[in-house]
């Protein structure tokens, strides 16, 4: 228990660390803020998600001291890290696996709330603009409207800007818990297998979700813009999915490298390939089609 408590104090001091380093307003700050979670999930993974809590809760007190409690999106961040950590080590006895086979949280569910919180820490982020719609449009518009000329581009923005802010968001989030659960596993503290992430599912409930999201697009006030949020961190989660669509139906293509990566850079080039990508995800929730394609091809002895 002492290690536990250690190892959670540490953690915590090296993420306040990081978040406390945006300050300085460099470039390199930015990207160690971005990965301000790692060592709370670090913590979480390898030493149990006590560890984690106790990391995420000195952050809070570090960063609200520091600040007054005005970024409510940093305790977002932190609590939610300890949450995946959390839900990341959760198993229970497998229905058909006997013995001691364990059944564990499954990775697709653990994207589905990487989505959920990355929206949530955008949704944190607009009170410090006000607590209506006209505050938060005045505020963006101010930002954008010194970098561009073009208030048709600036209008645009205003709309866009809280859905692409989840979309990254959700990426970093999941990338934060990709690296801790590398790191974790390198070091040989991660009880739980590696999984195989082509086989990525999430659950057909994210669907309903996802299309009841964009539907409260046209709602009025922050209620639209709350849900434009959230139907951005859903989006991302389903191109995740899509990714992994797209990993498991190329496996024995020569060319499959250039592929995937002409895919990766082009959807975050062009938002239109990342909404089919998300499409690409949705479709394989209603009609299964790595189960479709792997029918196909038949079993691998058989291949000619």
């Amino acid at each position: 228990m002492i290690q536990i408590v250690l190892v959670g104090l540490g953690a915590g001091a090296a993420a306040s660390l990081l978040f406390a380093s945006v300050a300085s307003g460099s470039l390199a700050a930015i990207v160690l803020f971005y990965l301000a979670p790692l060592p709370i999930l670090i913590a979480a993974l390898g030493w149990s998600h006590w560890a984690g809590l106790i990391a995420a809760t000195v952050v809070a007190l570090v960063i609200g001291f520091l600040s007054g409690f005005s970024f409510m999106s940093v305790f977002v961040i932190t609590f939610g890290a300890w949450w995946l950590g959390y839900l990341a080590l959760l198993a229970r006895p497998a229905t058909n696996g006997g013995g001691e086979a364990l059944e564990w949280y499954p990775v697709g569910r653990l994207v589905v709330w990487a989505a959920i919180l990355g929206s949530l820490v955008v949704a944190a982020a607009i009170p410090n603009f006000g607590t209506d719609l006209a505050s938060l449009e005045a505020g963006l518009r101010r930002i954008y409207g010194r970098i561009l000329p073009d208030q048709s581009m600036v209008e645009a923005l205003i709309w866009a800007v809280p859905p692409a802010a989840a979309i990254f968001s959700t990426v970093i989030s999941v990338i934060n818990l990709y690296l801790a659960a590398r790191a974790v596993k390198v070091s040989g503290r991660l009880t739980r297998p590696w999984p195989d992430l082509p086989a990525l599912t999430l659950p057909g409930s994210a669907l309903g979700c996802l299309l009841a999201a964009v539907a409260g697009t046209v709602l009025p006030d922050l209620l639209g813009v709350f849900s434009r949020i959230l139907a951005g961190g859903l989006l991302m989660a389903f191109a995740l999915l899509g990714y992994a669509v797209l990993h498991a139906i190329t496996r024995g293509m020569p060319s499959r490298f250039f592929l995937l990566a002409g895919v990766y850079v082009a959807s975050f080039v062009i938002v239109w390939l990342l909404l089919a990508v998300a499409l690409l995800g949705a479709a394989e929730v209603l009609f299964s089609l790595r189960a479709r394609v792997a029918h196909k091809r038949g079993p691998p002895t058989l291949r000619t």
